[in-house]
This record gives structure tokens, sequence and C-alpha cells, in this order.
């Protein structure tokens, strides 16, 4: 039996996509929608549809910051996969990025998803642990160290964010800095919690300050996900009642980043590390 050949082109996706998408929302994900209104109206993300007949088979997102990026929601429909679809939409974001001066780009794969960046020529570098809250725990006071956001400290979360991930993500933090949580000692920021931010991420330059801010943030929340090199972090949620469901895999096609996962004690997403 051979297989009907088809015409595929890429448009960006609008809000007027947005319904037909949810229709390719895979069961073992968070709610897609929210994510692409988010790459739609931000300046620096470039999402993207497959179409084939007029309809939308799939998607996939570029996150283009200063001389890095990362490629997030590759999703095709159930009933087109295996047609070489999800390796056309990540060429063609690839494509997007080869005449700008772009040294990585990075993703976080599912299982279904690693073969086509492996094929791509993506290199595993990382992984991440899932866990979940298994037994409750009695949190600790709230270290005097944890402050709202001043602006005085913005260059030097932006600073820190530089430190940590290994890119120059301002544009990405701005919008959500308002309602951020520093951890500060002697007038010095050492970690920042951005709750707004997807999963709300924390990072921290010191073991200290990480801790803390995990305190605060799994005293409500039940899930985490970090850096598996992040074994402080990875050790604080066992002691408190979490066990480890599973794990995903970190690539990059390019250059390495010269992030730092031991400072990583939540991340942002599966989107952006």
């Amino acid at each position: 039996m051979t297989t009907k050949p088809f015409t595929m082109q890429f448009e960006p996706i609008s809000y007027h996509d947005l319904e037909e998408i949810r229709i390719l929302q895979p069961h073992d994900w968070a709610d897609i929608v929210p994510d692409i209104e988010f790459y739609i109206h931000s300046s620096f993300c470039h999402p993207i549809k497959a179409v084939i007949d007029h309809r939308i088979v799939g998607t996939g997102t570029l996150i283009i910051f200063e001389n890095s990026c990362w490629i997030a929601h590759i999703i095709v429909g159930d009933r087109h996969r295996n047609k070489g679809i999800g390796s056309a939409i990540v060429n063609e974001l690839l494509m997007t990025i080869r005449d700008k001066p772009i040294a990585s780009c990075s993703l976080i794969a599912t299982e279904l998803g690693k073969p086509v960046y492996i094929k791509a020529g993506y290199r595993t570098v990382a992984s991440y642990s899932f866990m979940e809250r298994e037994k409750p725990w009695m949190p600790d006071l709230i270290s005097e160290n944890i402050i709202p956001f001043e602006e005085k400290y913005r260059a030097m979360v932006y600073e820190l964010d530089r430190q940590i991930s290994g890119e120059k993500r301002d544009g990405l933090l701005n919008d959500f800095l308002p309602n951020t949580i520093l951890y500060v000692e002697n007038n010095t920021l050492l970690g920042y919690y951005v709750p707004d931010l997807k999963e709300g991420f924390i990072f921290a330059d010191t073991t200290k300050a990480g801790l803390a801010l995990m305190q605060l943030k799994y005293a409500v929340i039940d899930k985490a996900v970090l850096p598996t090199e992040n074994t402080a972090g990875v050790e604080f949620l066992r002691k408190n009642g979490f066990v480890e469901r599973r794990t995903m895999t970190r690539m990059i096609l390019g250059d390495d980043l010269p992030w730092q996962p031991q400072k990583v004690f939540s991340r942002i997403g599966g989107n952006m590390g």
C-alpha cells in the first residue's frame, strides 16, 4: 500500500488558529493554548503551523534570545504522525536562524520526539527530574532574607540570570519582575523566584538561597521539575515527601551553553528549560 503524497505549507500562527490548535493537545501535556498565546504576542517568539489541505496538522515555535534559542511545542496530530512532519517542522524552524548569529539551539525532548531531534543533529546535555509530593510535610519559617521585588535589584536579576542560564533573557524576564520574589543578603541578590512565568522558576547563586526559595514555593506546590544535576534541590524534595516520577532529556544543537544546572532549583517549563 502506498502513502498518498501531500503538500505541506508553513505559516505563522495567529489568534484565529487557537481553537483548531487545541485539537492537537497531547493528552499528557498541560494546556497548550496559553503557551501558544504567549508566543503570538511575544516579539522574540516565532510560532508556526504546518498546514495540509487547509487543516493544521502540527505546530512548532522558535524562541530567540540574543545569541541562543529554544525550539518548543513541536506537536503533530495523532492522525499525521510517522509521516516526517515533526522533522519538517524542526527543519523549518532551524532554517529561520540559519543566517542569524545564533550559536546554540536548545530543547527538552519527550521520548516520542527524541528521534526527531537526534536526526536533526541534537545531542543530550542533561536531564530533568519530575517529582511529586507523596507525603505531607511541615514547612519551616520563611527566611527573613526573602523579600518582594525592588527596582534597585533589576540589573542584578538580569546578571544572575545570564550567569546561570548562559543566555541573555532580559526581554523574557521584564514583564514578570514586578511579582518576582528575591533572596537578598547584605544588599546582594543571591536568588530569585518568578512565580508567574510558567511553572515558576527558581535560580540561586547559593544552595542556602535556593533551598529557602524552594521552601517558600513548595509549601503550597505539589509538583516539581529541576535538573537532576542539582543534587541539593533533589535531595531537599526527597526529604520533604517528594518522589521522582520520571525524567526528561535536555538537548542542544551547536555550541554548549555555559549554564549552571546545579543553580536551577526549579525550571521554567518544557519550552525554555
